[in-house]
């Protein structure tokens, strides 16, 4: 199948949740990995979250470093990567950051029967494309994002979405970010849901990497043959020890 490269980029507790329970989003990494991540969001042509993330976080998904955006216009792109979302509901606030901020082009990807209300409610501030099903299956996502000329996709969550791509086979490295802490909370989200994942104890993950970042560790995972070494560069000294300053 022709489908984009695929990122998954998470970080996560020692106790392998993505948030507390709370309604305000709980921080998992530090400003130096957030630099890291701007970086990794920059190299692609794609940023996708499933509707729960749009509906919890609110996040804009935008790359925020000046200088990676003129980089990105110097190419001829746009300031920051394209936004995908999904939805099986077609639940999804139409006053998100995701469709008011930014320029780039908005996709919104939900079955066929829930595409034109869809539609209807979103207006010109994304496209919405019907697929077949009850559900939306990743591997149709990624192959209408293939015929759109999208080759790099980061897929930033939540689990739902990742346990799809993982399950599916659809993943072709994983970027594991774990904060120094516990969230101990059994209503909290967490990185994966339960699932038939390709990797288990006897057919292990290729560990392609790790790297201290200030106080947490990413965890860098080869997930097919397709993994692209050079995608995340090596640490500075200032990204090991966590001095770089904080995202606006």
């Amino acid at each position: 199948m022709n489908r984009p490269y695929v990122t998954l980029s998470c970080a996560m507790s020692i106790d392998g949740y993505l948030d507390s329970a709370a309604p305000h989003k709980l921080a998992m990494s530090n400003s130096a990995d957030f630099d890291r991540v701007d970086q990794l969001r920059a190299d692609h042509d794609a940023i996708m979250v499933g509707a729960s993330t749009v509906r919890r976080d609110d996040p804009r998904l935008l790359v925020r470093s000046e200088e990676r955006r003129l980089l990105r216009r110097a190419a001829g792109l746009p300031d920051s990567p394209a936004k995908v979302t999904v939805t099986a509901s077609g639940s999804i606030p139409a006053d998100a950051a995701f469709f008011r901020e930014g320029d780039a082009e908005k996709l919104v990807y939900c079955p066929r029967a829930a595409a034109p209300a869809l539609a209807a409610k979103l207006g010109a501030t994304a496209t919405v494309v019907g697929l077949d099903g009850g559900e939306v299956a990743m591997a149709d996502v990624v192959g209408d994002l293939a015929g759109r000329g999208i080759r790099r996709l980061m897929v930033e969550g939540g689990g739902h979405v990742h346990t799809q791509f993982l399950c599916e086979g659809l993943a072709d490295e994983l970027q594991l970010v774990v904060a120094p802490f516990f969230v101990g909370e059994s209503r909290a989200p967490r990185f994966v849901e339960s699932g038939h994942f390709p990797w288990t104890a006897k057919h292990r993950a290729t560990l392609a990497e790790t790297r201290q970042i200030g106080d947490v560790v990413l965890l860098r995972y080869a997930l097919s043959d397709r993994f692209d070494p050079s995608l995340c560069p090596s640490a500075t000294e200032d990204e090991r020890l966590g001095r770089l300053p904080a995202r606006s």
